[in-house]
């Protein structure tokens, strides 16, 4: 797969120069195909690095883009459920780029769970903050070299599940699930 889709923007990436081009030929040849066509105006070719929904993709590596950094850096406190609701969505975007993103959210996910009554503590402060700092220096996710040696480190409780994806020691993935995604899906017996 060297194509990623969404809506009308389409990404193309490649090892090499050689690669993207015939790459790029194959993908217009699709297009062409299907009567689509690319307006050139609004195309960027053999480029070393792209920003693409709200990260920066090279041959290497994908990261958070610097400018969404900002704006959840900036985010202020939230006031209420629907504050919190829009924050989680926002940082949930990036929550592959952050470990035991399950963990440092719970807090602020409780908070959801009750209209009625909105209290903001310090735990909720220190998750907020936790939150932002973390995703400010976020971890750089690794693009698969190969496909071969990879390793799965996985740890499992009645709190959560955390996985780690690798190559060469390198993170590729993350997934962290909390208790109720740990109740309602994985049965005890197999949890480690």
């Amino acid at each position: 797969m060297f194509v990623i889709m969404f809506v009308d923007d389409i990404l193309i990436y490649s090892r090499s120069e050689n690669e993207h081009a015939d790459h790029l030929r194959i993908v217009l040849q699709v297009l062409k195909d299907h009567k689509v066509f690319a307006k050139f105006s609004q195309c960027e070719l053999c480029l070393m690095y792209v920003a693409f929904h709200g990260h920066i993709v090279s041959s290497k590596v994908i990261e958070i883009d610097p400018e969404k950094t900002v704006v959840v850096k900036s985010r202020p406190r939230p006031l209420s459920p629907l504050d919190i609701q829009s924050f989680l969505g926002l940082a949930g975007y990036y929550r592959m780029f952050v470990e035991a993103f399950s963990s440092i959210v719970s807090p602020l996910t409780a908070l959801t769970q009750n209209k009625d009554k909105f209290v903001w503590s310090e735990v909720c402060e220190n998750s907020f903050q936790q939150l932002k700092d973390t995703l400010s220096s976020a971890l750089v996710l690794t693009l698969p070299e190969r496909f071969d040696g990879f390793v799965v480190y996985c740890d499992a409780s009645r709190v959560g599940l955390r996985c780690v994806f690798m190559q060469n020691e390198k993170v590729i993935a993350m997934l962290c699930g909390n208790s109720k995604f740990m109740k309602r899906t994985i049965q005890p017996t197999i949890w480690k």
